[in-house]
């Protein structure tokens, strides 16, 4: 049996992949692999994979500490 996401607990953004990696500026590719490895969550809508752009954004998007800060 292939294993499958639960659906978001929030309403969602899907959008295709190529979309979702033009709006990190990375490329599909990667998004690919984050799903594979499962940093991100992919969402079947037929045939196609679909991914949430709120919850993409939470999970990839990372603050780096400024020295300054510290």
């Amino acid at each position: 049996m292939p294993h499958t996401s639960p659906p978001p607990a929030h309403p969602t953004r899907l959008v295709p992949l190529a979309d979702a990696a033009e709006h990190l500026h990375v490329s599909v590719k990667t998004l690919r692999r984050r799903i594979a490895d499962g940093t991100i969550a992919g969402y079947r809508v037929g045939r196609l994979i679909r991914v949430d752009l709120d919850e993409l954004t939470q999970s990839l998007v990372v603050a780096i500490p400024s020295a300054r800060s510290m």
